[in-house]
């Protein structure tokens, strides 16, 4: 299968997609076409471990990878000692018409594990096919999960290194321990000063800069990504929507075709972006609610159609969706405008220009009749973990609560009794003190550090505290750099030249 730009140039093949991360444009990759999953295969996905479902889907864009190759590399990075729960995405009723679809058993307790576990193998194998023999060196900038679930599936793989920016005061105490702890000899963490648009706009830059890419290269280096705009991050999301929608059909909860909901905490667009790839493949989803908190970009775009960061940025108790930029959204548009990436470019320069675009009242309504957006702030997020905990004795990160809280405003807006998986996206212990606080109240957490709350924590909900979490303070710290937003470039050839 062959890969396009969003903006209208570029065709590649998955590998070489997946090993440029970004079209030279400045562009997203997308697949020339959705495949197509009948209802048949959705069905006998049920009777398959989670490895064996990435396969058959996988397979269907990752047509210049074999089966043998790409078997392997599922294999690898869903195995039993990285992922605590054998179904690796396992579903869990709620009620008698939602179920919630865990993502964050992996190694940094987060959904970004879901694909990034998988990345390096189709990395170092994109690599091989296109004869690239230079250090593949990922950027990452991220919220607060990806960059460690980035430089845990990148650190100490041959022929790569990885360097994640995150910002300096926009991730939770337990995400910042996570990757300033990180060992191995080829990963970098470097904190900006700004904000995760920030870091995310300085990344972009950065792959757009042939004088950076001509210094990288004279270090032997070439620029990738293992952020969601790298279709090797977003094509294993695909899995997991059709793995849940199996598991319904198995569980005979559900028959074969009837329709669900999704409902995703959303930041980036790339989690939600991937139901709707599955949406478009054949997965019979009725419709998508994008849950976002105070910095409720999405949410007005999806109720207006005019996309504006003319807005204030607010830090959240929910930080990896603090973003106002979602760059995942570009793939949205390319298909809103059947495929017109010179229109898509128009609105991405005025977006860069002017800080708004709108996409016009047809585009609008036809999103409007897939996706509903809805959003939560602070206080509703920390009464919905509370009240998820006494109805359900469900303990839920803040991410997960904005969601679940949207989707009760979905519910009582439309009357809807579509079926819906909740999509939570991160293990409650990487917000303890706040998911704390929602079960017990501010009052609790007052005087308590983040590993305290932790531990009453799990003396209250009796929901065990996970190893990552619990070696956290017993690990030295061993990354300390610091850059300002215009001295990203700089910051990373200084990590480079410490080695």
């Amino acid at each position: 299968m062959s890969f396009f730009s969003t903006r209208g140039g570029s065709c590649v093949t998955a590998s070489q997609a997946i090993l440029r991360g970004i079209a030279p444009d400045g562009g997203l990759y997308v697949p020339a076409m959705f495949p197509l999953v009948s209802s048949g295969k959705i069905s006998e996905l049920g009777q398959m471990p989670y490895p064996k479902r990435a396969l058959e889907i996988l397979s269907l864009y990752l047509e210049d990878f074999s089966q043998a190759e790409i078997s392997e590399a599922v294999h690898a990075a869903y195995s039993p000692d990285r992922f605590d729960d054998p179904a690796i995405a396992p579903l869990k009723p709620l009620d008698e018409s939602t179920w919630v679809l865990e993502l964050f058993h992996g190694p940094t307790l987060a959904f970004k594990d879901m694909a990034l576990q998988l990345l390096p193998y189709l990395t170092v194998l994109s690599a091989r096919k296109n004869g690239e023999k230079r250090e593949v060196s990922i950027l990452v900038a991220t919220s607060g999960d990806t960059g460690k679930a980035a430089l845990e599936g990148f650190r100490d793989v041959p022929g790569t290194s990885c360097t994640v920016f995150y910002p300096l005061d926009g991730v939770s105490d337990v995400q910042r321990l996570q990757m300033v702890t990180t060992g191995g000899k080829n990963t970098h963490v470097i904190a900006v000063k700004g904000n995760f648009d920030d870091a995310q706009t300085g990344v972009k830059e950065l792959f757009a800069s042939s004088e950076f890419a001509e210094k990288m290269d004279a270090r032997g280096k070439v620029l990738s990504s293992a952020n969601s705009i790298n279709f090797g991050r977003l094509v294993p999301q695909v899995v997991y929507y059709f793995s849940s929608y199996a598991d319904l059909l198995s569980r005979h909860v559900i028959s074969s075709g009837s329709p669900v909901n999704f409902c995703v905490p959303t930041g980036n667009f790339g989690n939600i972006l991937a139901a709707y790839y599955a949406r478009q493949m054949g997965l019979p989803i009725n419709r998508l609610i994008c849950a976002s908190n105070r910095n409720k970009v999405l949410t007005d775009f999806f109720a207006s159609g005019l996309y504006s960061t003319h807005r204030v940025f607010f830090k959240t108790k929910s930080p990896s969706m603090d973003i106002l930029v979602s760059s995942n959204l570009e793939r949205l548009l390319f298909e809103a405008t059947d495929r017109d990436g010179e229109l898509v470019r128009t609105w991405m320069r005025t977006l860069k220009e002017c800080g708004s675009y709108s996409v016009g009242d047809q585009r609008h309504d036809w999103l409007e009749s897939i996706f509903w957006g809805g959003c939560a702030n602070d206080i509703e997020t920390l009464a919905e973990i509370g009240r998820r905990f006494r109805m359900d004795g469900y303990l839920m990160d803040t991410h997960t609560a904005v969601a679940s809280s949207v989707l009760r405003e979905y519910r009582a807006a439309t009357n809807d009794p579509t079926p819906t998986v909740l999509v939570s996206t991160a293990s409650p212990y990487k917000f303890a003190r706040d998911v704390l606080a929602g079960i017990a109240g501010e009052e609790k957490t007052a005087q308590l550090d983040p590993f305290a709350c932790s531990e009453e924590l799990e003396r209250l909900s009796g929901v065990p505290m996970p190893d990552q979490v619990r070696v956290l303070l017993d690990l030295p710290i061993r990354h300390t750099a610091q850059c300002e937003v215009g001295g990203m470039g700089d910051a990373v050839l200084k990590e480079f030249a410490r080695i």
